[in-house]
């Protein structure tokens, strides 16, 4: 919803888009004040600080739609927002739940670059062979391990290394072994 808000305010500096993105901003200083905090305090502070905001928010825009043309470039960003208000404040009933979905965009910026490298794997088993080490290094950050820094290591140990002892080296073993200040 936000972006079509700031995309408008933007483009054409549209008094409502404005006031929307202002509106949304307030939202925002209120998730940064409570960022990090337990699941149960972030509800409570959301229920009684934002939960206003937002029917505040809810009220304006259905006044403003009125006001626009329906053809509106504006009017669909309005109705967009409305159209999705009860899935938009979910978060304030759920401690747990972000206001926006940021971290799983970050998570996917991966795939979306490599997108198109993934055409020139050259073959199937070259696209298998990357997905492996992708997948190699997913792990080892789901370990606390710098990846850079675990691949080295592996590198390192890897032609000394008994072919039967392989999972030695995977990221979970890495990571509880002696070597892991190496890695940190």
């Amino acid at each position: 919803m936000r972006r079509k808000f700031y995309d408008l305010h933007v483009a054409h500096a549209s008094p409502i888009a404005t006031e929307a993105v202002a509106r949304i901003g307030e939202l925002y200083e209120i998730e940064g004040q409570i960022r990090g905090r337990p699941p149960e305090e972030r509800r409570a502070v959301r229920q009684s600080r934002a939960r206003p905001l937002l029917d505040s928010f809810h009220e304006w825009l259905q006044a403003a739609l009125t006001k626009l043309s329906k053809k509106s470039d504006t009017a669909a960003a309005v109705k967009y927002a409305l159209g999705l208000w009860d899935p938009l404040v979910r978060y304030c009933d759920d401690g747990r739940l972000e206001i926006d979905n940021n971290a799983a965009e970050r998570a996917l910026r991966a795939v979306a670059i490599g997108r198109k490298n993934y055409l020139f794997a050259g073959a199937d088993t070259g696209g298998e062979r990357a997905a492996a080490i992708y997948s190699l290094l997913g792990t080892a950050k789901l370990n606390d391990l710098d990846p850079e820094a675990y691949l080295r290591q592996v590198l390192e140990r890897i032609a000394d290394h008994p072919i039967n002892r392989i999972a030695d080296l995977l990221p979970w073993n890495i990571a509880t072994s002696e070597d892991t200040a190496h890695i940190e």
